[in-house]
């Protein structure tokens, strides 16, 4: 029973040892290439390429280029962010141990749901927040607060004489000189109802010096 054990035990591992063997036995390859996008064909650097169903793969470079050991009829997955997932099967009917890809990656678009980010930790302060806001005035109201009639009055009053001002004032001292030409101008100090506006002014208070509030 012991020996019938023993050729059972021998008789699997050497089974196992030509199989592995035969599995390993010319098929290893060294498989090269670069992944690029096909729209533009521009490099695609820090792919990810493994082999489905192991962990035995690689990672292309900043210019896109890779290189790994490899077995004939391996199926390779190509991974990147933006990308699509691509695959691909290495021939069985290679001649040499050496196989060389250009592989081109197609874009995904990926659509994520909306994010709302909010500067109030709470329901209560974004209430307290929302209650507190100060809400500018639209155009409207600004059209009829610049156009109140106080504003515009003091506007009037700040504002120096325009054109239309300045020529009437002009028209005025001309006409003024054309009256006195070719004699002496009154003097108003001789002019008895300027005296007489002067003294009732007088009178009334008018030239009384005003404290200042």
């Amino acid at each position: 029973m012991i020996k019938f054990k023993l050729l059972f035990l021998l008789t699997l591992v050497s089974a196992f040892g030509k199989l592995n063997a035969q599995e390993g036995k010319g098929e290893l390859i060294q498989f090269s290439g670069v992944a690029v996008s096909n729209d533009s064909l521009n490099p695609l650097p820090f792919v990810t390429i493994l082999v489905k169903n192991t962990a035995r793969g690689t990672t292309s470079d900043y210019y896109g280029y890779f290189s790994f050991v490899a077995k004939k009829n391996d199926t390779l997955i190509f991974s990147s962010i933006g990308y699509k997932d691509s695959e691909y099967v290495i021939p069985d009917s290679l001649i040499g141990n050496r196989y060389s890809l250009i592989h081109a990656m197609y874009r995904d678009t990926v659509n994520l749901k909306p994010v709302n980010v909010y500067p109030w930790p709470t329901p209560e302060q974004f209430k307290e927040a929302f209650l507190a806001l100060d809400i500018p005035d639209d155009n409207l109201e600004i059209a009829r607060k610049n156009l109140s009639p106080e504003l515009l009055a003091a506007k009037a009053e700040a504002m120096p004489m325009g054109g239309s001002l300045n020529f009437k004032w002009q028209n005025q001292q001309r006409a003024s000189q054309l009256y006195y030409a070719g004699q002496y101008r009154p003097m108003r100090i001789f002019d008895p109802i300027a005296w007489s506006k002067f003294i009732q002014a007088w009178k009334n208070g008018d030239f009384k010096r005003k404290d200042k509030k």
